[in-house]
């Protein structure tokens, strides 16, 4: 699958250990990314760091830290450690993915535009329509797989193209560094939300992307037990824009929050694997039950830029969505309402498998005739691949795809 899991990073790991240039594989690296033992106690994880205030010796005189809305070493560890998995300088966490998407926006004026794939989550597309766009910036929604629409497409107001590859959830896959090479040299700034395939499948920033954004809600917590957002960058000017966004607007996650996806992101190497081995058993299943039309994977060799997901992920994943031969919602509401360790639920990227339904859960703000032109069918069904038994996953949809007799 893909260029296989135990692929060299690109860059040393200066900033994990200070002193030491190491050239780490992707697995080490996950576990002990920004992180290093308790100076004052030797505890090997990061400790929770609850306070909202902190003692100065004199006024402006401090150990770094002022006022937890700015600043919180649980969350300063996370940061470091999500520029490090992502191949970045400037990690900035957030209260939620939602909150990350929004700081990201901020970085536009009235005037500007944004081209964005136009199969995109529904929550990116209500909070562009619905709360910037009255502000003055404009969005085109436009298919980012056909790279010179692209290139015809942007004009002298854009500012900004939205990736999102996987998408969400026909999982159309973008070529970024396609889109990286139109945006170079314009004052475009190339924005890639990298939350379906997580650093471990995809580092967006090697491949020519500004800024990427996660809901780590998803694969990086892991375990459904968390909401938080990130943003990541290179360039210094724009980290430290999103830092003052970060600090004036306060949609800062709590320390108990960022310890959770800090341990998240020790297993994401061994979870990703098993969700990614899990995924291609599911997705061959289905692909070959007679009771299913079209499934939308794309780690099949004849999936559209099949070829571009091989050369820009190191796997294909356990997101995927499918569509019956019963094209009806009638077909579909039995289906996602008879699995029983598929749970019917919003959210992805946990432990455990979900099952939902996208036009009328996560992409219900998005009106039903711009549902159906893009794709996205009242009937169709999207997967999480979660970690247990990929037998016991394929059974559980077998007996809620087979109508009872």
């Amino acid at each position: 699958m893909g260029r296989g899991f135990t692929m060299p990073l690109k860059i040393d790991n200066f900033a994990l250990f200070p002193g030491r240039a190491l050239q780490m594989k992707l697995a080490t690296k996950f576990i002990h990314a920004g992180v290093e033992p308790d100076p004052s106690t030797g505890a090997i994880m990061t400790p929770i760091f609850q306070t909202s205030t902190y003692v100065q010796q004199a006024p402006g005189v401090h150990k770094g830290y002022e006022y937890a809305r700015t600043q919180n070493p649980t969350r300063h560890a996370l940061e470091k450690a999500m520029a490090a998995i992502e191949n970045g300088r400037h990690g900035i966490c957030f209260s939620s993915g939602m909150a990350a998407i929004d700081a990201v926006i901020r970085l536009l004026a009235p005037g500007d535009e944004v081209l964005a794939t136009r199969d995109l989550y529904g929550g990116s597309y209500r909070l562009f329509t619905q709360v910037f766009q009255p502000y003055g910036i404009r969005f085109r929604f436009i298919d980012l797989q056909d790279l010179e629409g692209l290139r015809a497409a942007i004009s002298p107001a854009t500012r900004m193209i939205w990736v999102e590859t996987p998408t969400n959830p026909l999982m159309s896959i973008i070529d970024i560094e396609g889109c990286a090479e139109i945006a170079r040299g314009r004052d475009v700034l190339l924005t890639v939300d990298n939350t379906f395939a997580s650093p471990y499948l995809q580092t967006p920033l090697d491949l020519g992307a500004d800024l990427v954004v996660h809901s780590a809600t998803k694969y990086l917590g892991g375990h459904s037990d968390v909401v938080h957002g990130v943003v990541i960058v290179n360039d210094d000017t724009l980290s430290e824009r999103l830092l003052f966004l970060q600090n004036s607007c306060g949609a800062v996650p709590g320390p108990h929050d960022c310890w959770l996806v800090l341990r998240g992101i020790k297993t994401l190497h061994v979870r990703m694997q098993r969700h990614s081995e899990n995924g291609a058993r599911v997705a061959r299943f289905l692909r070959d039950h007679p009771l299913v039309d079209r499934v939308y994977w794309c780690g099949f060799a004849d999936h559209p830029n099949h070829d571009v997901a091989a050369r820009q992920m190191r796997g294909f994943g356990g997101m995927m969505s499918f569509t019956l031969k019963d094209n009806s919602m009638e077909a579909a509401r039995r289906v996602l309402s008879s699995t029983r360790l598929f749970s019917l639920a919003e959210s992805l990227g946990g432990v455990e498998s979900l099952i939902g339904h996208p036009a009328s859960m996560t992409h219900a703000s998005i009106p039903r005739e711009e549902r159906l032109a893009h794709g996205l069918e009242d009937s169709l069904i999207r997967l999480s691949v979660g970690i247990e038994d990929s037998e016991d996953l394929i059974e559980d949809l077998k007996n809620a795809i087979e109508p009872k007799s």
